[in-house]
């Protein structure tokens, strides 16, 4: 072996007949040896992306589990609320079916329950007690004593009232204060500056007295020239509130019945107690 002298970079060149080369380093080469014996280094960047992949599905998973769950919640809500919204409507049916029982019995007139309040007895009997006529339609004999129709469409007897039939009366079976009624409509085929009308509400009592409660004299209704005479139609209507006693029979009275207007409902007479 043949010794050689050192480089200029400090290394030491050998015979180049040796079979094995060998190379020494010193200084600088002396790290670079060692970086050569410690192999392949692996970057760090690929080592941090590779334990990003499972922390990522990790957190996607928990947002999938987080919707399922708000959403199986929000399912859980709406299943109570139509739950209670169909015990409402079934509480509502019950409670219309009960009261629509209950406005039958009065109607029927179903006997009070035992132990029931008589005061709550006597006001729905005292609310029922009314009467409306209609006038009824002379073709022959017109009594002054006018007659009505009590079973007509919109006519009406209930409670403590009843119209008798042989006089035109509408008697009370109750004392106490009554709203009466009543209106006339004539129609004067041959009117005159003199023509005029009387129309009048009295009662009659259980002796047979007769007492007048309201009454009405109509007169100037037709043209004021002389001489002139044509159809005319006048009404009259009164009310009041008066006593009335129990059994007292209540009538109506015009001066002139044939002239009464056979239109519907122009003529009627009623009362209900206050």
């Amino acid at each position: 072996m043949q010794s050689g002298a050192f480089g200029g970079n400090g290394i030491m060149s050998c015979d180049q007949s040796y079979p094995f080369q060998q190379v020494f380093f010193v200084d600088r080469g002396q790290r670079q040896l060692q970086q050569h014996q410690l192999g392949p280094v692996w970057p760090q960047k690929d080592r941090k992306v590779g334990g990003g992949i499972p922390m990522l599905a990790t957190v996607v998973l928990l947002l999938f589990l987080t919707v399922f769950a708000a959403l199986g919640f929000g399912g859980y809500l709406m299943y109570n609320m139509q739950m209670e919204l169909k015990d409402l409507r079934k509480m509502s049916r019950e409670l219309k079916q009960a009261q629509e029982f209950s406005k039958a019995q009065k109607q029927i007139g179903l006997k009070d329950e035992p132990g029931r309040n008589k005061d709550e007895k006597k006001k729905r009997e005292d609310e029922r007690t009314a009467a409306h006529v209609i006038g009824r339609i002379e073709k022959s004999n017109f009594p002054k004593m006018l007659r009505w129709d009590s079973h007509i469409t919109g006519a009406f007897t209930g409670g403590g009232v009843a119209y008798q039939v042989s006089n035109g009366a509408l008697r009370v079976n109750q004392s106490g204060l009554y709203h009466v009624y009543s209106r006339v409509e004539l129609i004067f085929k041959d009117c005159s500056p003199t023509s005029s009308f009387f129309h009048t509400v009295f009662v009659r009592s259980a002796s047979g007295h007769d007492n007048a409660l309201l009454e009405a004299n109509r007169v100037g209704f037709c043209s004021q020239r002389q001489n002139v005479r044509h159809a005319w139609t006048a009404d009259s209507y009164l009310a009041s509130a008066l006593s009335l006693q129990q059994n007292d029979s209540v009538l109506v009275n015009v001066s002139h019945p044939e002239f009464l207007s056979h239109s519907s409902h122009a003529n009627f007479f009623g009362l209900y107690k206050i």
